[in-house]
């Protein structure tokens, strides 16, 4: 009697992930970003060669399953990390979760292969899938830093560029196209930022607005000063190529300083270290001395 209730328990389990699985395929996937900044980093993943172009479609489906959840905050925190990272991959935060989901269920998986043959406790399947699902908020974390250190470090640079070209005659616009155009890299992360200050000056939107939107995007002390001077410059009638001038000036100064301290704070961090190595040159030479010591019944 209890292995027929057991067959039967399994029959209806079975059952159950039949239903689920063909409830959740009959859903559409989500619509793939195909205009904005979103949509164009889409098409440059899909154009690379990667593993990306291969799971994408499973994405969006498993996207779609997760779209009716009522989730409004952890959607909202996702998309600003997204937008913060350069709209990475091109991803919407369906997408990122549903990302998050294939990752973990892959590295289940793989730990279970690893279990047997290994004879591994199946608490690692647990850590492994919480390690794959973690995995893509890793990448995006990685591409947040990454991004406001290249803007960070171009940002002097460009202000300078600006004010010489605004000083020869050129406008605001103009000094950031001449940027835009005279840049060796088109994919980094300024060179990003101020084209896209462009095509919302474009569009219609203030120079105010625009500015303020590449806060949002780069919210970065550097990038904030930079905002503030020369919506301060617009609003009071100031000359707009001295303040970026002095702007860029402070930005240098600022990253002077961080560099001092940078070092200073190496000098004390390395102090841990230096003792270990001591330590290891002082039982490497003296070693030899303390076992013949030991062994001589000293």
């Amino acid at each position: 009697m209890l292995s027929a209730l057991g067959y039967g328990a399994l029959g209806m389990l079975g059952f159950a992930i039949l239903l689920a699985v063909y409830t959740f395929t009959r859903n559409e996937p989500t619509a793939m970003p195909i205009t904005g900044a979103r949509g164009l980093k889409r098409q440059r993943a899909l154009a690379a060669e990667g593993s990306f172009k291969t799971i994408e479609p499973l994405m969006r489906l498993v996207a779609s399953w997760i779209a009716p959840m009522h989730m409004p905050k952890l959607r909202r925190r996702i998309d600003e990390q997204l937008i913060h990272a350069g709209d990475w991959l091109g991803l919407t935060a369906d997408e990122f979760l549903a990302l998050s989901m294939i990752s973990a269920v892959g590295f289940m998986l793989v730990s279970l292969l690893l279990s047997d043959v290994l004879d591994m406790s199946p608490a690692f399947t647990v850590f492994f899938g919480g390690l794959g699902a973690m995995l893509p908020y890793m990448r995006v974390t990685g591409e947040i830093q990454d991004r406001f250190k290249s803007v960070n470090r171009g940002l002097p640079t460009a202000i300078d560029l600006a004010s010489l070209c605004m000083g020869a005659g050129l406008d605001f616009p103009g000094a950031l196209r001449q940027i835009v155009d005279k840049a060796a890299a088109k994919d980094d992360a300024l060179t990003e930022e101020l084209n896209r200050i462009l095509q919302e000056l474009e569009l219609g939107r203030t120079r105010r607005q625009a500015l303020e939107n590449l806060a949002e995007r780069v919210p970065t002390e550097a990038v904030r000063d930079f905002v503030g001077a020369v919506v301060q410059a617009e609003e009071k009638g100031n000359p707009l190529a001295e303040v970026l001038r002095i702007q860029a000036r402070m930005l240098r100064m600022r990253r002077s300083v961080m560099a001092e301290e940078g070092a200073a704070r190496a000098a004390v961090l390395m102090m841990a270290p230096l003792m270990l190595i001591f330590c290891a040159i002082i039982l490497i030479l003296l070693g030899p001395f303390i076992i013949q010591g030991m062994n001589s019944g000293f």
